[in-house]
């Protein structure tokens, strides 16, 4: 996949009224099309972010800023967003009227069960037209993050394949020119910004990025984080999120190896997570053995496995590799037996890049110790044991952490949790609603729903004068307003 980069954007970068050429790590080209018909690549999510606002959006620091309404007020008790629409047209036109924002919403909460972003919004009973400019989202239950959700680029409006901004995207040679006008104060001169948009693979953004062919990479993970790290980069270049999220393994398939509760307790246990998260060498990430990361809301003490709390000793490490002779028996004698076939290995769908071959690395170092088996990278689209997740909270809810794991989204997951997560739901009360999440976390974590590792990683590579980028909790960048300073950005 060709660097997609305008060839006009040679010569000084540092003038004001300079498009910014930022790049996308990623395998195709942005493409606006209907966040709802299909999935969307990182690439398309910044597109849709920034050219597709939803009815909020999030400003550079990762909080609530006005997308298409222009302002909204929440009911005393919760249940009940009112937000108006700012005047402006579609790109054929027509005026944006309340009755066809809806059908937009509509369309988008048709689609609830499909995914676990989707699924946390479930709690909207109905979303209604007041006016020609006033939107009105009816609730079950409260929900405080409501707003988080809906600034998400999968509640980007599109309608005709085009959004109502806060940039308008053209297609300029092979790259993307995102451009917005803003009115000048007291008579000045309208200011215009444009960036050109492309997307690559880590390693040819990084070089461009490096040979200055781009001033801003977007869309890092801890697939492609040691691409960076290998590279000769400006210092202060490399800007790492503080996510929240899920980063760890989840059972693929109802048979096989992830099907015993056993074996995936031993294997939850015997993982050195101190040892991975060092060896991916990503600065001041810490370990974790919580489903819950801390510091959520209404989330005071996330469920801990009981032997986390003690060190691996040489002990407790031969019971480990006890269970795991029992589990896994190995042959008897000294020597394997030639007509012993070699066990099936455990496949593990790994994210791709070198970040995944050190976390196959570590995996094979702590579990095939254990007994007669191997640990093995799944093909990719192929049959896999366990599936590494590596996912974004979208708000700062325990609600899409435990509903990633119900029993539609994972072939594994245990019913009693569902039903607790489905009260959750349901309860307008605060403190149930957090114990139903306590509880609910609780069992799934015993169960080993999901072996967690750490918080995701997610990172940047900024330029000279790209003073308008802040890192934010939610790893969503908007484009507006980059060589602005921080503080000044509209």
């Amino acid at each position: 996949m060709p660097l997609l980069v305008l060839a006009a954007l040679g010569g000084c970068r540092n003038q004001d009224n300079e498009a910014v050429s930022a790049t996308v790590i990623g395998d195709r080209p942005p493409a606006l099309g209907d966040p709802v018909a299909k999935p969307l690549s990182p690439a398309d999510l910044v597109l849709v972010g920034n050219v597709a606002q939803g009815l909020v959006r999030f400003d550079a620091a990762g909080n609530i800023a006005p997308g298409l309404a222009e302002r909204w007020a929440v009911s005393d008790d919760g249940l009940s967003y009112v937000f108006r629409l700012q005047k402006t047209n579609w790109s054929d036109g027509r005026k944006v009227r309340a009755r066809d924002v809806v059908r937009l919403l509509q369309r988008q909460l048709a689609r609830a069960g499909r995914d676990p972003v989707r699924d946390s919004i479930g709690a909207i009973a109905q979303v209604v037209a007041m006016t020609d400019r006033v939107i009105a989202i009816e609730l079950n239950a409260p929900r405080p993050h409501l707003l988080q959700l809906l600034a998400q680029p999968e509640f980007g409006l599109v309608s005709n394949d085009q959004g109502t901004g806060p940039f308008k995207a053209t297609r300029k040679d092979e790259a993307l020119l995102l451009s917005r006008t803003l009115p000048g104060f007291d008579g000045d001169q309208d200011q215009k910004q444009e960036v050109a948009l492309s997307a690559a693979p880590a390693e040819r953004a990084v070089k461009a990025f490096v040979d200055g062919q781009t001033e801003l990479v977007l869309g890092g993970t801890v697939g492609d984080l040691a691409v960076a790290l290998g590279a000769k980069l400006p210092r202060g270049a490399l800007r790492l999120d503080p996510v929240a999220g899920l980063f760890g393994l989840v059972p693929a398939r109802k048979d096989g190896p992830a099907a015993d509760p056993e074996v995936r307790a031993l294997l939850d246990e015997a993982l050195d997570r101190a040892a991975l998260v060092g060896a991916l060498g990503v600065p001041d990430l810490q370990p974790r053995a919580t489903i819950l990361q801390p510091g959520l809301d209404g989330v005071s003490a996330p469920a801990q496995p009981a032997w986390s709390a003690s060190p691996m000793t040489p002990e407790r490490r031969q019971l480990l590799v006890e269970t795991g002779d029992r589990l896994f028996p190995r042959p008897s004698g000294a020597q394997q037996p030639p007509t012993l076939e070699p066990p099936r290995p455990i496949l593990v769908a790994l994210p791709p890049g070198p970040g995944g071959a050190i976390i196959l690395q570590r995996l094979k170092a702590d579990w095939e110790p254990l007994g007669h088996l191997t640990v093995a990278a799944a093909k990719p689209g192929g049959p896999a044991d366990f599936r590494w997740v590596d996912s974004v909270a979208p708000s700062t809810s325990p609600a899409w952490f435990l509903r990633s794991f119900r029993c539609e989204f994972v072939p594994i997951c245990s019913e009693e949790a569902d039903k607790l997560l489905d009260a959750a739901r349901l309860t307008g009360f605060v403190p149930q609603r957090n114990a139903f999440f306590a509880d609910a976390e609780r069992m799934m974590r015993e169960s080993v729903l999901f072996i967690p590792v750490a918080a995701p990683v997610r990172w940047s590579l900024v330029g000279r004068g790209i003073d308008g980028f802040s890192e934010n909790r939610f790893a969503r960048h908007t484009l507006t307003d980059l060589r602005a300073k921080r503080g000044t950005q509209d």
